[in-house]
């Protein structure tokens, strides 16, 4: 029984809800057999970023326990495009882009799940054979009316948006994926409470013993407003620089800090009690705390060195007595064609342009950008603000450029150059 405590514990870390209830669950592990937990996906992203790695971290916490972890790649639900949250149909993806984008996702996914612990489905295995009839019966176990309890359908219906047939169908065939695994656990985030539970029903109609819903929060983003999406431009992916990653951590606000080390760390429910106590009698101070979270997830998705060099570099640039303005210890290196004009030299925006700095959605700076940035002071040679739009720079190995405090380049021009 201490087991199923401990193991109890673990399910319930940072989930929102576990229904039909804990009694459930805990009555599936006193079969005492490893669990089979569903992830399904639809990859329909080239990057992860934080909010993405909630229900991973939660996976790989179940996966130390012994349980067998199932990732289902919606390699046919993907074409279709999942309705939720959505006021308007999704655009279709061609079968090369899912497959393109799958890849990516799932060598993302493995940084943080165990990939030789892991069983990859993907559902076109069941959904591609399947006739038209066998999608007729399938559809003849739900009703119409059940589909738009959906909020996004009930709202559409009640806007006069229109609601296509094949969107319909969708939670119907991500619902058959737990039947085509006979799965134990499904996981997923609130925003994935109907789909989970139409799974449920729909092992019931097949004589199934109906699997358990976890349902874990949706991660608030870096504006400590809304969830971490890259259309609201809050949102840290996971294969950013240290640096980057550090100095995204330092900026969210505090209210959101000790959700963030629930959701997104593994350090222990003690510790984390620690965190807490100490932030609300005024023994940790909230930057301490807030580094130690930055230093934490740089380490997860880079290495304790880098998280080390990171925040050093951090408090270089904003704390009293650091260098501020001064180049970080490790930042990213650029080589640039030898400039071939006069004197060597190239126009300010040009060289900007191939210095290749992004926005913060992870798109290159257009030069109408760069030049509202010279404008506003943003960026800076060596440490010094450029002033003028109209001016020439003759780069050299070595220089140091920076777009605000957050990205920084160095130049490395050809050997023999």
């Amino acid at each position: 029984m201490d087991e199923i405590r401990r193991q109890l514990e673990i399910f319930r870390r940072g989930c929102a809800e576990i229904l039909p209830g804990e009694k459930a669950l805990i009555e599936r592990l006193e079969a005492g057999r490893p669990l089979r937990i569903k992830l399904g996906v639809d990859p329909t992203i080239s990057d992860l970023h934080l909010g993405h790695t909630v229900v991973l971290r939660k996976l790989e916490q179940l996966q130390e326990l012994g349980h067998e972890i199932d990732f289902v790649i919606g390699s046919f639900t993907a074409r279709i495009g999942d309705p939720t949250g959505r006021s308007r149909t999704r655009p279709h993806l061609t079968e090369e882009e899912v497959r393109r984008y799958a890849e990516t996702y799932q060598a993302q996914a493995f940084r943080i799940l165990d990939r030789e612990r892991t069983k990859v489905f993907h559902n076109a295995e069941w959904f591609d054979p399947m006739t038209f009839s066998d999608v007729i019966g399938l559809a003849s176990r739900v009703t119409v009316a059940r589909i738009i309890e959906r909020e996004d359908f009930a709202k559409r219906l009640s806007e006069g948006r229109p609601i296509h047939l094949h969107e319909l169908l969708y939670p119907l065939l991500q619902a058959y994926d737990s039947v085509a695994l006979r799965s134990d656990v499904e996981i997923g985030g609130t925003d994935q409470r109907f789909n989970i539970l139409a799974g449920r029903d729909l092992q019931e109609s097949f004589g199934q013993p109906p699997q358990i819903v976890l349902l874990l929060p949706l991660l608030v983003g870096t504006d400590g407003t809304r969830k971490m999406s890259k259309s609201y431009d809050n949102y840290i992916g996971i294969t950013e620089p240290p640096l980057e990653i550090y100095s995204k951590t330092m900026s969210i606000p505090d209210e959101i800090m000790l959700s963030w080390f629930e959701l997104l760390t593994d350090l222990p429910i003690a510790r984390l009690t620690e965190i807490k106590e100490g932030l609300a009698d005024g023994s940790l101070h909230p930057k301490a705390a807030k580094k130690l979270l930055a230093r934490t997830l740089v380490a997860q998705y880079h290495d304790e060195t880098q998280a080390k060099t990171a925040q050093e570099s951090w408090e270089q640039l904003h704390e009293p007595g650091g260098s501020r303005g001064t180049a970080p210890l490790e930042i990213p290196e650029v080589e640039i064609p030898y400039p071939t004009g006069e004197g060597g030299k190239l126009w300010v925006v040009e060289f900007i342009d191939r210095l290749r700095f992004t926005t913060r959605k992870g798109d290159p700076i257009s030069r109408s950008e760069i030049r509202r940035l010279i404008q506003q002071k943003g960026l800076t040679i060596d440490g010094v603000p450029v002033e003028k739009i109209s001016a020439m720079v003759e780069p050299y190995d070595g220089m140091i450029v920076s777009k605000g405090n957050k990205q920084f380049r160095r130049v490395r021009l050809p050997e023999g150059g």
